[in-house]
């Protein structure tokens, strides 16, 4: 963990063969529990329109490993993370049709009728320099585009999201948050001198977008709380990075807490404040911090794992990722956390496998049981995980089961 002396700024706060489920009794009486998902499915390319035209077909061999990993969780609501946007939604379709609805190796097809996504601010010029390196790079495949761009991205929608739900999404309600300035949240942790008055003036808070998605689970509405800050890395001293990963990660603290605290907030058709009292909702996506371990700043994912309205009691599991821990060594036997707890494959030396993949609910959901997709080696669906080079993605299916 970083330890750059900031004071974390936080909001109303001074089974499965693969997983090692935890769980409580489920109640017999009222409806069947629903499962949440996240997954960073590292569905980006390099290019853009590649992604359609490998969704294209049904035999691109990573998007299959994907789709099974999917079936065999079964969500019902899942959000995807690293999943190129198009602004026809063409591969979010494509995905469906060639790969989901598709039975993967013997395991059931899946579908969804409902599905969204959204632009990205990832890929998308800013017209500043915004890594201070002297240039102002605003054509895509340029050298330092990515830096320059609102949220790191090669070209406009890489590494973007996408929904998947059985249950109805009220499109009309949705809120996203892709223009939110960083400025505009206060006490915001924005690097002392890094960015000019001008800067500071455009810069956004969403390295990709922050989205609230109702769903319509039975009469009772659900708030998807979709993001996946920016890693808290790949930066300098400024830690321009980091601070901007814990401020991502308190907008959805700030935005459960509402009332006052949310006052600050407004979406993308200028609407203000946060949740209204009472609203339950599910926090989901690669947050990228670890409680105990990695790069993030100290606390940044404690302001959620924390907040009274959050339910983070169940921690998903697996009995893969201990096994993995102990087999990679490196920086894996210095870690202070539970490694049963990481969803995250990441290199050996530096910094580990971590837990940065969530699905927290809100305190008015009961959490009934939870895991993650990592098998052990012995178990034939490891094949879907395995090691780098991995088939589909470093990191793993999230699953959370609750009664809504």
């Amino acid at each position: 963990m970083k330890h750059a002396g900031l004071r974390a700024v936080s909001a109303g706060i001074a089974g499965l063969a693969f997983a090692a489920v935890t769980a409580i009794p489920a109640q017999a009486a009222g409806h069947p529990p629903v499962r949440f998902a996240t997954f960073n499915a590292s569905l980006n390319r390099n290019t853009e329109g590649a992604l359609v035209a490998d969704l294209s077909t049904t035999g691109n061999t990573q998007a299959r490993t994907i789709a099974e990993i999917v079936q065999r969780s079964r969500p019902d609501v899942i959000l995807v993370n690293e999943f190129d946007f198009d602004a026809e939604g063409a591969a979010a379709r494509l995905f469906q049709d060639n790969y989901l609805s598709v039975g993967q190796n013997g395991a059931a097809p899946i579908r969804y009728r409902y599905r969204y996504t959204a632009p990205s601010n990832t890929g998308i010029a800013s017209g500043l320099d915004l890594n201070n390196d002297g240039k102002v790079v605003t054509r895509p495949g340029d050298a330092g585009y990515g830096d320059d761009a609102h949220g790191f991205g090669v070209f406009p929608g890489q590494y973007g999201m996408a929904v998947y739900s059985r249950f109805p999404i009220d499109e009309r309600r949705i809120r996203t948050f892709q223009n939110f300035r960083w400025k505009d949240m206060p006490g915001a942790l924005l690097p002392p001198g890094w960015f000019s008055d001008e800067e500071r003036e455009v810069v956004r808070l969403s390295s990709k977008s922050h989205w609230d998605v109702p769903i319509k689970v039975g009469g009772r509405t659900v708030h998807l709380l979709a993001s996946h800050p920016t890693p808290p890395t790949f930066d300098g001293p400024e830690d321009r990075n980091g601070r901007r990963n814990h401020d991502e990660i308190r907008f959805w603290a700030d935005y459960v807490t509402g009332g006052a605290e949310a006052r600050y907030v407004y979406d993308d058709k200028g609407r203000r404040g946060g949740l209204a009292p009472g609203s339950a909702f599910v926090i989901a996506g690669d947050q990228n911090a670890d409680p105990h371990d990695g790069d993030s700043v100290n606390g940044a994912i404690d302001q959620v794992l924390n907040h009274p309205r959050v339910d983070a009691s169940m921690i998903p599991s697996s009995a893969g990722a201990p096994e993995a821990a102990v087999l990679q060594g490196g920086a894996n036997t210095a870690h202070q956390g539970n490694p049963a707890h990481d969803t995250a494959d990441f290199a050996d030396g530096a910094p580990g496998n971590l837990r940065v993949d969530y699905v927290l609910p809100s305190r008015w959901l009961r959490p009934v049981r939870g895991g993650v997709f990592w098998p052990v080696a012995a178990d034939p669906l490891s094949r879907l995980t395995g090691t780098y080079p991995f088939p589909g993605s470093d990191h793993r299916l999230v699953w959370l089961d609750v009664r809504a």
